[in-house]
């Protein structure tokens, strides 16, 4: 009898292993899937022009505007079909007073499959300067 019920179990254990997500082990994004900075920067600038064209400084609406532009950014990245990739999106808005603004930032990674792009739009009332970065996901 105790045979039988080990034999049973063993059976049960074999026809129960699910199987997940096979492990693809790349560590390095196809050429084609590559972050490229330059269609990168291109594309900022073209909704940087989009999104603020025309408008004028207002400390009240600069938050949603940073908001909607670094959304609409992140969202045009996915589709550039950069997989595997993990985007951050940096956008800030201040007013333009003819003072200058310096920024700054620091980034641990793979200088192999990481980068980054930025763009910048000024107008006579307001400058925004947005920063998007992709870290690929090994």
């Amino acid at each position: 009898m105790g045979e039988e019920k080990r034999d049973s179990d063993a059976t049960t254990t074999e026809t129960s292993i699910e199987t997940g997500p096979q492990n693809t082990y790349i560590i390095r994004p196809n050429f084609s899937q590559k972050f490229r900075p330059i269609n990168v920067k291109e594309m900022i600038h073209v909704v940087l022009g989009e999104m603020l064209a025309g408008k004028t400084y207002n400390a009240e609406e600069t938050t949603s505007w940073t908001k909607d532009i670094a959304d609409t950014i992140k969202k045009r990245l996915k589709d550039m079909g950069h997989e595997r990739y993990k985007f951050v999106v940096q956008v800030v808005i201040g007013e333009q007073r003819g003072e200058g603004v310096k920024m700054g930032c620091r980034c641990f990674w793979d200088s192999d499959t990481d980068n980054y792009a930025q763009d910048i739009f000024m107008n006579e009332s307001l400058f925004c300067v947005a920063a998007a970065y992709g870290v690929f996901k090994y």
